[in-house]
């Protein structure tokens, strides 16, 4: 610590005028600032042979954003993350900072094994009750959903992750996102370099993406997004692919072009929160659904698949091959959160007639469409006692698939038909399809353009349809040339949205008692337990009903109550176990965010939510 008191002699003797109202003292080895003005020394044991640097708090801080391009920030590296992140948020321009994170990319060394491990080799004290463990703690999270940005014209060639994950999700872990709960740790306090970070979206729960105000922020998102589905981070069918990069291509086209004013034709506020009452009041349903004095509900007749030897909820399994003469015709009924199998119209009209009931509360939702082939289904995966069974529901027309997809999907989150959001679910189910169907011939002239497959498909779509990619990608486009910038940005965000892995980061996680690794998947609504070689679901738990959730120091376990008294006890090997401690309070402290409420971001409550230890 010599050196410390050696620099203020210097400044004495020179008579130099130094302002030093920014320094403070760093401690490397314990990776913790002296910032408590009221302590001695003595308190922090700091011993005469202690190494400490008398250093500005605020230094400069590369930043890469998601759309790859570098900003040097003036960061506060004495506070925590978090109000870090807040800050270089407002000079950004983004609002609602508290879905990004920094992070910075995997060390190759971190890639020859699980993140875990390297972490033990250092493993921290238990904390008190205070939090304090007299060490810093290095609180990096370990992500999966968002890996190292591959760009055609950046060079970053980072080692891709020798972690195994499922071909149905090449999530491959590529990054570390720095938690919310410390300080941004570093282990050089001075001035030697500048350090480089990255600056994404965490938390997959965006919350009033509003043009008129978030043109930054939905760019950022788009931006994000687009690299995902470019590195194949997230699975989509070739519809789909395609449809992304005609949203691509559309925004490029755009980029040049003088755009609208945003509100030009916006709704008056009043009015549209009119409409959201009215839309409650009435139940927010069509076709005879609004009744306020029954619970509304859907039927019709639908073609579905199950096993032999099934009862109710239990034992459905996935047809060998998707042909007719898998399925059978049936009469169904959605009421409340209840998918009910009937023989007939009639049959359901008699009490005692059901065939099998399925409760829909918890259950996955995926859809499977070939627009192509014209084939519309419906996968249910339903929890059981024996983990997820599957269920599928085909549809003969887009209309009745639109209603029952998002009536199934209502359900899995605990809403009925009655919910006000019924009819925009439909809607944008619909628009989803309409954009991927494409036209008879592109609007544009094939020669006039130039088009290069790898910057707007997923390599394996470049592969397999490399000499007929830009006439797809033309025909799609056909159906998007009229959106303006902001307009083609949203589409392609709310598209990616719509993707059944959109937002679940994963884990390498060893439940208590199993004998083999399996898979973590944590999204703004939930946690599954998945299969580490298919990917398949085996278990679904909703935040809606979970009870508490905390750490084992002691044994570095994660424990989750849910409502029916079951507690989930898991290891975290790709990670430390506070990482997904500190997923789940962000996306429960994201959820309570609401309009009714005033704007002020609660970090009091989102570090408490968070953190390791409450």
């Amino acid at each position: 610590m010599g050196h410390v008191f050696l620099w203020l002699l210097k400044s004495v003797i020179l008579d130099i005028a130094m302002d030093w109202s920014d320094h403070a003292i760093w401690w490397p080895t314990r990776n913790i600032w002296l910032d408590k003005t009221r302590w001695t020394l003595d308190q922090y044991t700091v011993n005469a042979d202690t190494v400490i640097h008398f250093t500005p708090m605020h230094k400069t801080l590369r930043i890469q954003l998601p759309d790859l391009r570098y900003v040097d920030c003036t960061v506060d590296f004495s506070v925590k993350t978090f109000n870090a992140g807040v800050v270089m948020c407002r000079d950004l321009g983004l609002r609602h900072p508290e879905e990004l994170s920094l992070c910075k990319p995997l060390d190759p060394e971190h890639l020859k094994q699980n993140y875990q491990e390297v972490m033990m080799r250092r493993r921290p004290p238990v904390p008190t009750k205070e939090g304090n463990t007299g060490e810093r703690i290095d609180t990096n999270t370990f992500v999966s959903q968002t890996g190292t940005l591959r760009s055609p014209n950046t060079s970053m060639n980072t080692p891709t992750s020798t972690l195994k994950t499922p071909r149905t999700h090449r999530n491959s872990p590529q990054i570390i996102h720095l938690g919310g709960s410390r300080g941004i740790q570093v282990n050089i306090p001075g001035f030697s370099r500048i350090l480089q970070f990255m600056f994404r979206y965490k938390y997959y729960s965006f919350y009033d993406l509003n043009p008129k105000y978030d043109s930054t922020r939905i760019n950022q998102i788009y931006e994000q997004a687009r690299w995902q589905l470019l590195n194949e981070e997230v699975d989509c069918t070739e519809e789909e692919m395609m449809l992304f990069a005609a949203l691509q291509l559309q925004v490029a086209m755009q980029a040049n072009v003088p755009q609208p004013a945003t509100d030009e034709d916006e709704t008056d506020d009043v009015d549209e929160e009119l409409k959201k009452l009215q839309m409650t009041l009435e139940g927010g349903g069509g076709g005879g659904w609004n009744s306020v004095t029954e619970d509304p509900s859907m039927s019709d007749y639908l073609m579905y698949f199950k096993g032999s030897g099934c009862t109710p909820c239990s034992c459905i399994t996935r047809p060998k091959r998707f042909t007719l003469k898998s399925y059978k015709r049936l009469y169904f009924v959605l009421k409340n959160l209840y998918l009910m199998a009937f023989k007939s119209a009639e049959a359901a009209k008699q009490e005692g007639n059901v065939l099998f009931t399925v409760i829909l509360k918890g259950c996955e939702v995926t859809p499977l469409v070939n627009l192509a082939a014209s084939r519309y289904e419906v996968k249910l995966e339903v929890p059981s006692a024996d983990g997820m069974s599957d269920i599928y529901l085909r549809f003969t027309s887009e209309n009745q698939y639109a209603d029952w997809l998002a009536a199934s999907r209502l359900a899995a989150k605990g809403k009925t038909l009655a919910d006000s959001s019924f009819e925009m679910e439909v809607n944008s189910i619909k628009a989803f399809l309409s954009m991927q169907s494409p036209a008879a011939s592109p609007a544009i002239n094939p020669a006039s353009i130039e088009i290069n497959p790898d910057e707007y498909v997923a390599p394996r779509f470049a592969k397999k349809m490399r000499s007929k990619i830009r006439q797809k990608i033309l025909e799609s486009h056909t159906n998007v040339k009229d959106l303006n910038l902001i307009e083609a940005k949203m589409n392609f965000v709310r598209a990616w949205q719509s993707l059944p892995e959109y937002g679940v980061s994963l884990f390498v996680v060893r439940f208590h008692g199993e004998k083999k690794d399996e898979l973590l998947g944590v999204a703004s609504n939930r946690v599954m337990r998945m299969s580490l070689q298919t990917g398949d679901h085996i278990k679904t738990w909703r935040y809606s009903t979970m009870k508490a959730w905390n750490v084992n120091w002691e044994t570095r376990h994660m424990m989750i109550q849910f409502e029916d008294d079951k507690n989930v006890i898991f290891q975290c090997l790709s990670a430390d176990c506070k990482v997904i401690h500190e997923f789940i309070g962000g996306y429960i402290f994201l959820s309570m965010r609401s309009k009714d409420s005033n704007q002020q971001l609660n970090q009091e409550l989102f570090h408490k939510l968070t953190g390791g230890w409450i």
